[in-house]
């Protein structure tokens, strides 16, 4: 694995605070994991929304509580992810079967919100990777 700028940004700012300390908005969470994966369509499909959901937060609709919590927890695993692993390493743990997770997909348990699992696998994973 090697050291890239995505993994010293994910360190420098995890859960992306503002410069005043406070927690951003989740649009503008939204937007920032947009980025990060490249496309609204990639990130549509990764919380289980259509494109067109996605297109109406990023120009400033609500977000329900169900997919604010799905945003909130894929910007929360995708930080943890990114401090272990360079970018391509951490979309493939996000996308493979993880034994950890009794073979399931990462990203399956993002979409039903099963943050205490998701985390108790990355712990797992920090753990291995370290000893």
């Amino acid at each position: 694995m090697r050291l890239d700028a995505t993994l010293l940004v994910a360190q420098q700012k995890p859960l992306r605070y503002s410069d005043h300390g406070m927690p951003v908005s989740l649009a503008h969470k939204v937007e920032s994991l947009r980025d990060d994966f490249r496309s609204a369509a990639r990130l549509a499909e990764m919380l289980g929304v259509s494109r067109s959901q996605v297109t109406r937060w990023l120009r400033g609709a609500g977000i329900d509580p169900l997919n604010a919590e799905k945003v909130d927890l894929l910007e929360l695993v995708w930080s943890n992810v990114l401090r272990l692993y360079d970018r391509e390493a951490a979309l493939a743990w996000l996308f493979g079967l993880n034994p950890l997770l009794g073979d399931r997909r990462p990203i399956d348990l993002v979409r039903a919100g099963r943050a205490e699992e998701l985390m108790r696998a990355i712990r797992a994973e920090r753990a291995d990777t370290f000893a």
